[in-house]
């Protein structure tokens, strides 16, 4: 492993595991968080807790980053004590982010510009993928980058893909997250009604989970909807970026998301309700409001017998 020095920035829910990970797998990790005792969390792993982008960086052999917007992105990359003001010429910066693609295109433009390399590679899977090393990672950049990274990202995930230049990983993700949320929104729709109908969910689960409605999101978050589970493994207010990133691609490219624009609206209904922290399988509480179930509980349901 020649690339054994990795600077680590970003250590909220994803990130903190994916830097465990990483030095389980043998790697030096610096890390850096803008709250400082998130990071401090990984000091019994082995890794070093630093003060700024900038000084994680100044040694490190990679940079990555795991952040929640493109702001805060090109803050820790282009900004006062930020990445590029120490960076060296031969490392290579990777953002694990999902930001909009125009975004990674001019952090990658500005760290080439240091002589350094650049790969946009978010990740899904939520944190279950974090915690276990499998998350699907999608690269946007050089061959020649992310084979120097294929080490770490092996590390880290277990579906590996380069999706083409700067910019194209994160709009693989914009597709990502469009297929996802559709499937939160039938899962919760699908509790909703079990609900409303009086089936044990557990056995509903069950039932459908192995068949053809069997998904990622029906199999891991369909029984946190079920049990009243909401808390974040990915919370809504990030998945509500994520959609504003998507929506403002699909302006661009002039593309109809009737369906995602629709999921949009549900989750702005659980903000309204104060549960933007909360995870994104709390969709389901829209859906209930919208049943007339109360905590979970029908209220007024129909009478369901045969004539």
């Amino acid at each position: 492993m020649s690339d054994k020095r990795i600077a680590f920035i970003g250590t909220g829910i994803m990130g903190a595991p994916m830097a465990r990970n990483l030095l389980r797998a043998g790697f030096a990790v610096t890390a850096h968080n803008r709250t400082r005792s998130k990071a401090e969390a990984l000091e019994a792993d082995g890794a070093t807790v630093v003060d700024s982008p900038a000084q994680a960086a100044g040694q490190a052999d990679v940079v990555i980053s795991c952040l929640p917007d493109s702001p805060d992105v090109e803050a820790v990359w282009l900004g006062p004590n930020g990445v590029v003001e120490s960076l060296r010429a031969d490392a290579l910066g990777i953002d694990m982010s999902t930001v909009a693609p125009a975004a990674a295109r001019r952090v990658a433009q500005a760290v080439e510009g240091h002589g350094a390399a650049f790969l946009d590679a978010p990740v899904s899977g939520g944190d279950v993928g974090a915690v276990n090393g499998t998350l699907s990672i999608m690269a946007g950049g050089s061959d020649s980058a992310f084979e120097r990274a294929r080490p770490a990202f092996e590390a880290m995930g277990k579906t590996i893909v380069r999706c083409g230049p700067n910019g194209m990983g994160q709009q693989t993700k914009l597709c990502n997250q469009v297929i996802c949320v559709l499937n939160i929104l039938a899962a919760a729709e699908a509790i909703a009604l079990g609900k409303k109908a009086g089936l044990n969910l557990e056995r509903m689960l069950e039932a459908v989970c192995a068949g053809a409605a069997g998904s990622w999101m029906l199999q891991n978050l369909g029984p946190k909807m079920a049990s009243g589970d909401t808390a974040p493994g990915f919370m809504i207010d990030l998945q509500q970026k994520d959609l504003r990133l998507v929506h403002e691609t699909a302006r661009e490219l002039k593309v109809s998301l009737p369906g995602t624009s629709l999921v949009h609206q549900l989750f702005a209904a659980n903000q309204a309700a104060g549960e933007g922290r909360e995870g994104t399988q709390a969709l389901v509480k829209t859906l209930e409001r919208l049943a007339g179930l109360v905590d979970g509980e029908p209220a007024g349901t129909a009478d369901l017998t045969p004539p």
